[in-house]
């Protein structure tokens, strides 16, 4: 028996969606957007040197196939990159209508999105009045902060004093399908927010918004104010089983890590392990000597988008990336004998964009432990279908196997 470990590298994509030119970054389309190579390209140039310097060096992903998959998905050229892949390698094509992190994952685990997503508009205030009373009467609170379309970390240094004086939680949204409530934990206190948005989740997924996510944080107004890794996402179920319910649903463990029990809602998930990526990293190199025979591991590191991609941060970006590639590389070699590992990305977020969106992006899928195999241009669903061929259960989902 084998297993699998599917890795998520969160917003990076590589070019290339043949749709970019539907999707927005505020009045200007997503049609051109290139996370990775345009990443490369500031590092060649010198426009990427804050805690790292030159080009962009990732030598383990770029010897699977990323800087082949790059130019497949897209005809870009990753400058710094160019290997010949030693790995499995090619490019994922999303069919579902959005560029969030549930459509991602529910589509590389099977399972496209059958509907169209709602979103809040670009106004202020943000939120229909029905939905405003409801939060606040479940808060206990008169009223709500915010109501409007925000950076996380900026919303939360402008209104964290009001919402310590006044104890109305803050209330934002983006371009995303998402409905975001920060607080305080400890003046308005942690289990207060969860249950906050535990208890609103019901009418926002009624409404077909994808996620409730609660943005705890901590700090003061002399010492500044920070998001804790307590962030938890109440998400829409997925409509039909996904990879995680058919490998637990043959009696193997699923083990999550990072925000995947989030993003399934905890179905099909038999472990679940979270912390900073750094922390998540750690979880995964434990995981190569621990997990069972016949497991999947999902894991997903999420801070290329929640801390460089969002935010604009090339550099951050860059150092993050080359971080991942060393820590993925002393990983590989551990591998047992007939394990496979799938690297790849759920959307883009291009940090040299217009605009602070997710961007329309195909994303790499490069894989170890089949030898050089190249697999051309695949769906996002394919990679289930390969994942479910590989551990020998039965695929229930649109995908086809490339392995």
């Amino acid at each position: 028996m084998t297993r699998a470990f599917l890795v998520v590298m969160d917003s990076v994509g590589i070019g290339g969606a043949p749709d970019a030119d539907q999707f927005y970054n505020g009045d200007l389309p997503d049609t051109g957007a290139n996370t990775l190579a345009h990443i490369a390209e500031a590092c060649a140039a010198g426009r990427a040197e804050e805690g790292r310097s030159g080009p962009l060096a990732l030598p383990v992903l770029d010897a699977l196939g990323l800087s082949a998959a790059v130019q497949l998905a897209s005809g870009a050229q990753a400058e710094g990159l160019g290997a010949v892949p030693s790995g499995l390698w090619g490019a994922a094509t999303e069919i579902s209508r959005g560029k969030d992190t549930p459509s991602g994952h529910w589509e590389l685990a099977g399972v496209p999105v059958p509907w169209d997503w709602t979103y809040f508009p670009d106004t202020v205030p943000a939120f229909p009045s029905d939905l405003v009373a409801e939060v606040a009467k479940a808060a206990g609170a008169d009223g709500i902060l915010g109501n409007c379309h925000a950076s996380g970390t900026a919303i939360i240094d402008k209104l964290a004093e009001e919402h310590i004086r006044t104890g109305q939680p803050i209330c934002y949204t983006s371009a995303d399908s998402v409905f975001q409530i920060a607080a305080h934990e400890e003046h308005f206190g942690l289990e207060c927010l969860l249950k906050l948005c535990a208890d609103i989740a019901p009418t926002l997924h009624e409404m077909k918004i994808g996620r409730v996510i609660a943005r705890p944080f901590i700090g003061d107004a002399e010492t500044g104010y920070t998001r804790t890794t307590n962030r938890k996402d109440f998400a829409l179920a997925p409509p039909s089983p996904t990879l995680c319910d058919w490998v637990s649903g043959a009696g193997r463990e699923v083990i999550g890590v990072g925000k995947i029990g989030d993003i399934f809602s905890m179905q099909g998930i038999t472990q679940l392990h979270k912390g900073s990526d750094a922390q998540l990293m750690d979880h995964l190199d434990r995981l190569v000597d621990d997990a069972p025979e016949g497991s999947l591991t999902f894991a997903n590191f999420v801070e290329f988008d929640s801390l460089y991609g969002h935010r604009r941060d090339v550099s951050g970006y860059a150092r993050a990336l080359e971080w991942f590639d060393a820590r993925i590389g002393a990983i590989l070699p551990r591998l047992h004998d007939g394990d496979l590992l799938i690297v790849t990305a759920d959307h883009g977020n291009d940090p040299t964009w217009h605009g602070t969106d997710h961007t329309r992006e195909r994303v790499p899928v490069l894989g170890y432990g089949v030898g050089a195999k190249p697999i051309g241009q695949v769906a996002f669903a394919d990679v289930a279908a390969s994942i479910a061929a590989h551990l020998n259960i039965p695929a229930q989902g649109p995908g086809r196997s490339f392995v």
